[in-house]
């Protein structure tokens, strides 16, 4: 966020108004009155232009990031998607996608409450954040649906980077309070992981990783690690 600048001081004043070329000295009160107002007029519009270039950044980070947790949300995930997909076609350089989609969330918000869901999104999106790089694209994709960009990184790197995120977030249970009868439960991903092909376009990108996400879960379900 740009920093605002400080007031300009009389010093600042007198230099302004020696950059117009004008001496007040010359002038009579009248002149010498407008021009120092003219002075403050543009030392407010100055600050004024500060204000709205913090405003406009403000709004620029809220625009791209998710309501709840401090990633991307889906309309700026899609868009650095296509930003690096034009990089990897340009550079001829490897690029994949990991579509993360939580196992048991909704149970979570059936017994626990939508205080309880919000929690496991804000742990899972820190554990995505802590465990992937800083040039990779993090987004929530909405509900508790993820995605992640990972570029110059091939298929096999990016399924073990999967495996790693989804033994993290396996880790994850969510309990009541001690002496409650609710029941713990596991959450759980299940990650689908594809890699950028060259005349692909965004959207196809993101349902290959969706659907490998789908074929995934199904044997996760399967083998009783999944549930919903």
């Amino acid at each position: 966020m740009p920093t605002e600048l400080p007031p300009l001081t009389d010093a600042e004043k007198r230099a302004l108004i020696d950059a117009l070329g004008v001496d007040l000295a010359r002038l009579d009160l009248r002149a010498r009155a407008a021009i120092e107002a003219l002075a403050e007029e543009v030392i407010a519009l100055r600050e004024e232009a500060d204000t709205l270039r913090a405003s406009l950044a403000d709004a620029a980070l809220l625009a791209d990031n998710d309501a709840l947790c401090p990633v991307f949300n889906r309309r700026a995930f899609e868009r650095e998607v296509r930003r690096e997909i034009a990089l990897s076609g340009r550079f001829q350089t490897p690029l994949t996608l990991i579509f993360i989609d939580l196992d048991n969330f909704k149970t979570v918000n059936d017994v626990y409450g939508h205080a309880a869901g919000d929690s496991v999104l804000l742990k899972v999106s820190d554990i995505l954040l802590a465990r992937t790089r800083e040039t990779d694209i993090v987004g929530r994709l909405g509900g508790d649906e993820f995605g992640i960009v990972l570029a110059h990184a091939g298929l096999e790197d990016s399924r073990r980077k999967a495996a790693q995120l989804t033994a993290a977030i396996d880790a994850l249970e969510v309990r009541g309070e001690e002496g409650t009868t609710l029941a713990p439960v596991q959450i759980g991903a299940s990650c689908g992981v594809v890699e950028w092909s060259a005349g692909q376009s965004p959207a196809a990108l993101i349902a290959r990783a969706d659907q490998a996400m789908f074929a995934e879960k199904a044997r996760r379900k399967a083998e009783g690690r999944a549930l919903r």
